[in-house]
């Protein structure tokens, strides 16, 4: 648990205690719900991994976002952390070990090509990609193009990233594609969003403002808003014209907005 865990938790309580009214049918349309690293407990089931977003599609999700990180044989895996300690207690980080040693201690770990394959195409992927060293870039771009090749930019997936300057190497996406997140620094993210002509960006739904979100929209950029647990953030949201949620009960979120649109 991060020092931010237990003010962000009294947020989303003061946040689901606020009665919110019923967003209009075309909100609850335009809504597009994002399973932050797929439905997980890390208990019976664990985050990024292949049965975590099954759980989400199969719940009608639309999205799932994921974390890329490096194996030592350049080969790109899903895993959040630097290693799997905290989710599998494996504690080699992932770049110390191949593809195949990796597989052998923790097998639940996929690849973004398994992902691809089992996902691509039908559920919306948001790829978050993790700052770290590059021993051969393009060696890595060129693994990414190969993989990404059978999905289309924008419609079938977006590139995430922290720090905005892991896109610089990815010249042969379109800069629609990527989409930066913030964390305390959203002004800078903004503006860099909009000189860049990004897709968007992302953040948490209490630094995302109004003002801002309209600044946005005249760009035509989207905003997307992490993590809204409870019906009544939901509904904050969607009122105020936000499409994208990220959030980590993406399933109740989803079960939520389906009840009230075929109601």
């Amino acid at each position: 648990m991060s020092l931010l865990d237990i003010p962000m938790a009294v947020v989303d309580s003061i946040m689901a205690a606020i009665p919110r009214p019923v967003p209009e049918r075309a909100a609850l349309q335009r809504c597009k719900i994002i399973s932050h690293r797929g439905e997980h407990d890390n208990k019976t089931v664990m985050e990024n991994t292949l049965q975590a977003f099954s759980q989400a599609r199969d719940a009608g999700v639309w999205g799932i976002e994921c974390d890329i990180r490096w194996t030592a044989d350049l080969v790109p895996v899903i895993c959040h952390d630097a290693s799997p300690a905290r989710v599998f207690g494996e504690k080699a980080p992932v770049s110390a070990m191949t593809r195949e040693q990796l597989r052998a201690v923790v097998p639940d770990i996929p690849s973004l090509q398994d992902v691809i394959q089992q996902f691509g195409g039908n559920t919306h992927l948001m790829l978050e990609i993790k700052a770290e060293p590059w021993p051969q870039p393009e060696r890595q771009c060129e693994t990414l193009r190969t993989l990404l090749s059978p999905l289309a930019p924008v419609d079938d997936f977006h590139i995430l990233s922290l720090d905005p300057a892991v896109f610089e190497p990815l010249d042969f996406l379109p800069n629609e594609c990527f989409f930066p997140v913030a964390e305390t620094n959203v002004s800078a993210i903004s503006a860099h969003a909009i000189e860049r002509g990004y897709g968007g960006f992302g953040g948490h739904y209490l630094l995302l403002n109004n003002r801002l979100m309209q600044h946005h929209e005249a760009h035509r950029q989207q905003l997307g808003t992490g993590f809204p647990r409870s019906r009544n953030c939901l509904f904050r949201e969607l009122n105020r014209g936000i499409e994208w949620i990220f959030s980590n009960d993406a399933v109740a979120l989803q079960k939520i907005r389906d009840r009230h649109l075929h109601a």
